[in-house]
Order: C-alpha cells, then structure tokens, then sequence
C-alpha cells in the first residue's frame, strides 16, 4: 500500500494531465469497437476507432469513417461525450464530479486543475473549474436552442439531436458533424453555406470556445471595463480579433468569385473563423487556391488561446513572438504592452512552441507524402489540421494507411496535450543552480 501511494505522489501534474488523455482515448476507442456503435452493425476495426477517439477526444475532427453515415446513434453519443471530455479537459470534468460528489479538492488536484487550464494561480482555481463548467453547458444549450428551428425543418424530431450534436462540437471546436449520408459522406456543412443562422451561431460558438476560460471570467466580472482586464485576456481578444478579420478579408478577395456578395461574405469569415482549430467547413476546400490553403495551414498552426476548448501554437504565443520582433525592431530590450513588461521566460516558451510545432507537422507532412506519394501541400494541410486539432481535410485522411494515420494519431495528441506538457511529462530535470561562463553567438 506504501508503495502505490509512493508512485501516486510521484505523478507530476504534468503526467496526469497526459495519462487522463490517454486512458479517455482507450475507453473510447474500446466503446466506439463494439458493434452497437455502427450502423451495419459490425465490429470497428481497432485502428478505426482509436482514429476516431483520438480524433474526438482531442477536438480535432478528422475521420477516417463519416460520422453521420458511419456510426450508430450510440456510437455518435460516444463521439459526443468524448468531445464534450476532451474540450473541458479531462482533469476538469474529473474535479467536476469531485466537487459534485462533495469530495475535498486537494492541493495536490488544484495544482493539476491549474496547469490543465492554463490559470495564473492556484487561488480561486474551483470557482473558475465551476464557472467553466457552468458556463460550457449554459452557452451550448443556447446554441442548440438557436440552431434547433433550422435542423428541426430540415430533420424533423431528429433534428433536436442534430442541433445539440453541432452545438456541443462547434463549441469545443471540434468540427464533427452528422450530415453526411452513405452516398454523400463528409459534406460537413456545405448545405448551409449561404444560411445566415447557422454560420453565425457556429462561428459565435467557435469564437467563445477558443477564447478561454480566463477570458470569459475577466469579460463577465468586468464587463466592458476593458481596462480592468489581464493583459492575457487582451492580447487574447486583440489577436483573436485581428486572425478573423484579416484572414476573412483575404479569403473574400481571392475565393469565393463566383457566389452573391452575402454568400461570399458568410463563406469567407466561416473559413477565416474555422480555421483557427474548429473544423468544420461550408466551402470546398479543394476548389481553393494554393495562396488560401498556404494562410489556412498559418491559421490551423496558431489555433485558439490558452485554457480553451481550442489547440494549436496558441495565440498568446503567436502574439509574443510577434511582439518580440516588434521590440527587436526598435532596439528595446523589453516586451512592452498594454503599459506592462512581458517576462522573458514567456519568449523562451512562445520560440521553444513554434519550433516544436513547425518540425513535427513539417516532418508529419514530408513522412505521409513518402509513404502515401501525394502532393507534400495536401499531407502538409493534413498534418497542419492534427497538430493544431483542427479537423479541415482536403479529402485525403480517409484514405490514408495504417502508418500514415498513426503519424495523424500522434499530432493530434501532442496538439491538444500541449508540447511542453508532454516534454515536462517525459522529462524530469533537476536544476543545480550551476551557472556556466557566458557566451555571445551571432544569429540572423
């Protein structure tokens, strides 16, 4: 008994945040096998269904089976609860029913709940995990309430299950959908491409889902007294801002030609939105220009912020680096915004996250292009699309082998993990507090 509870309190914070991921992924790879979660009622190649766990878990989106045609309404609850599980955080919905049991939360399961959601500090961390909660569910029921007149027109009593399905998915941007039929599968949400509701709740849902819990608590405890606010949560909501607008406005000047000006405009900012780690899509990706698919792969590589229910590199760490050649450029030796001096060790993080991320979806992308002889800019949008848990596919996923979906399987894991939880996870360093001589090397 000593010894489990040794090894119990060896597990850092780190560790656990991996582990929980992971023994979700397995039950649900295990859950979406049986033959219950199919329509044909047959047994999931393994593969398959891990694919799909991954996929789902980690609110990526990419499938190698069409969701709506494939599985069962079982297997789509399946789907549904892991998406639900992934965009929370597994050690959030852990500590939501420790807390809804009545159970004590311990030091040791706050300082996991704060480095799961990315907060500042330990104090207030089960007040925020309620908020978060709370306010996930809250905010998904208005969205299903909002889209359930279309669905329910188009679906009949199905439709309510259609609605809370996208909801839920849109909102942990997750992009899985339940449109496609056996002969049109993966469709996503082309059919609605000029509805006005649907492609405005989605993108409000998306945009809410990736801002972050913190965010939302500064917005609702200090309304519009911006000023008031953490200096993460406006980096957060300028950047957020600036990655919808401009995109937007690039996709409406070199796509989209041949469609209204309202259709136009509701397709070019669904892309710009959506591509940021949500996944869903109401245009044909593959009818677009090597320019638009070039800022697309950009955009799914930065992703959403900080303690969302986004992945990606994170715009915070977007917004550092770009921040840093800003000062660079003017000769400041300091990180200067909103009147306030960014730590240095926020640099050393955002550079160490760009890089990781750059060489595993480069290397992702070169590997499936070897294996599978495919266009390096197709594997590359895919590759993109796992490590930023994004979910958009130029058609080719479905395709893919075995060896080539594993490299998929692993990128969207260390997406939604993060790169420096798994790094601090696998690697336990010591520091001496030695200093060694000081060295100049010349860069640039």
């Amino acid at each position: 008994m000593s010894k489990v509870v040794h090894r119990k309190k060896r597990l850092s914070s780190f560790k656990l945040i991996v582990l929980g991921f992971a023994a979700v992924i397995f039950v649900g790879a295990l859950l979406l096998m049986l033959p219950v979660s199919s329509v044909s009622g047959t047994q999931t190649p393994f593969h398959e269904a891990l694919f799909t766990s991954v996929s789902a878990v980690c609110v990526t989106g990419l499938v190698v089976q069409d969701t709506g045609s494939y599985w069962s309404s079982f297997g789509q609850a399946v789907i549904l609860l892991l998406i639900q599980t992934g965009g929370l955080g597994v050690i959030t919905v852990a500590v939501s029913f420790a807390i809804l049991s009545g159970r004590k939360i311990s030091l040791m399961q706050r300082s996991t709940m704060q480095d799961a959601i990315s907060a500042p500090k330990i104090g207030g961390i089960v007040r925020l995990t309620k908020f978060s909660v709370q306010g996930t569910l809250f905010i998904e029921l208005l969205g299903m309430t909002a889209m359930l007149p279309v669905f329910f027109h188009d679906y009949g009593i199905k439709g309510i299950w259609m609605a809370a399905f996208h909801s839920v998915s849109a909102f942990c941007n997750a992009g899985f959908d339940l449109l496609g039929t056996s002969s049109q599968p993966f469709v996503s949400l082309g059919r609605y491409i000029a509805n006005p509701l649907i492609n405005l709740v989605i993108m409000l849902l998306i945009i809410i889902g990736g801002i972050g819990f913190l965010t939302w608590d500064d917005i609702c405890t200090h309304k519009w007294h911006i000023r008031r606010y953490r200096v993460q949560s406006k980096v957060i909501l300028w950047t957020s801002a600036l990655l919808i607008i401009i995109p937007a406005v690039f996709f409406f000047v070199v796509d989209f030609t041949g469609s209204s000006t309202g259709t136009r405009l509701l397709a070019s900012t669904f892309q710009s939105v959506t591509t940021r780690t949500a996944g869903f899509n109401t245009a044909d990706l593959t009818a677009m220009t090597p320019t638009s698919k070039s800022v697309m792969i950009l955009l799914m590589l930065i992703g959403g912020s900080p303690g969302s229910t986004a992945g990606g590199m994170k715009t915070t760490t977007f917004a550092v680096l770009i921040l840093n050649m800003v000062a660079t450029f003017c000769q400041k030796e300091d990180i200067e915004i909103f009147g306030r001096r960014l730590d240095s060790h926020a640099i050393k993080n955002a550079a160490t996250i760009v890089a990781l991320y750059i060489i595993l979806f480069f290397i992702g992308g070169i590997a499936i292009s070897s294996i599978e002889h495919l266009p390096l800019l197709d594997c590359l949008f895919e590759t993109a699309s796992a490590v930023g848990t994004v979910g958009l596919t130029l058609g080719i996923t479905p395709t893919l082998g075995i060896p080539s979906q594993l490299i998929l399987i692993l990128l969207m894991f260390f997406g939604r993990v993060g790169g420096l939880t798994l790094i601090y996870a696998a690697i336990s360093i010591k520091q001496n507090g030695v200093k060694l001589p000081l060295e100049k090397i010349t860069v640039g």
